[in-house]
């Protein structure tokens, strides 16, 4: 399948080939781009979120009594759970979103 032009411009939904279909035949708009990436999205942040608490708590039990690494891993853990209150908070707003308007975008 060649690539196409549009006024004169190269049309990249035409070039990227999936399986079986073009970019711009699975992603008919921004919308539709949007409900693929966001649960990924969640999913990626909750596993960065995971990490950063192990991380944190590694730091605090190995610091060995030294306060400044006690405080680095108290403020890492911190940070992670505010992400996580960010992160749930979001999903929550996509939710009333959804309730509101009647779309469907994480399903």
């Amino acid at each position: 399948m060649a690539c196409t032009t549009v006024n004169g411009q190269l049309d990249l939904g035409s070039c990227l080939i999936f399986q079986d279909s073009t970019a711009a035949q699975e992603y008919t708009g921004a919308g539709s781009l949007i409900n693929t990436l966001l649960p990924n999205i969640y999913l990626a942040a909750g596993l960065i979120i995971f990490f950063m608490i192990i991380m944190g708590g590694f730091m605090i039990i190995s610091s060995a009594s030294d306060p400044h690494k006690t405080e680095d891993g108290k403020k890492i853990i911190t940070s992670a759970i505010m992400g996580l209150a960010i992160v749930i908070c979001s999903y929550w707003i996509i939710q009333l979103i959804q309730v509101v308007t009647g779309l469907s975008i994480l399903n």
